[in-house]
């Protein structure tokens, strides 16, 4: 996926457990594991300004895009089937 996460980055900078992050978010451990592992389709805007509010940081901190082929681009170009 081209765009990559980086909460693992501001909580090494911060010195925060996740579970702490989490916690003053206000969203699940397992809500934020997806999110920082880049398994999330979406990000709310209220989770997006929480996260920066609490690592004290912008929204480009935390979210960058590297350029590549996004995984429906991938899909598209696999073969229907067998050549013949």
């Amino acid at each position: 996926m081209p765009i990559v996460v980086d909460i693992d980055v501001m909580l090494a900078k911060r010195k925060m457990p996740v579970g702490a992050l989490a916690d003053r978010v206000g969203i699940t451990p397992a809500n934020l594991a997806v999110l920082k592992n880049g398994r999330a389709k979406a990000v709310r805007f209220t989770t997006l300004e929480a996260l920066c509010e609490v690592l004290e940081c912008q929204p480009g901190d935390l979210l960058r895009w590297e350029p590549g082929e996004s995984a429906e681009s991938e899909e598209s170009a696999e073969p229907d089937g067998p050549a013949d």
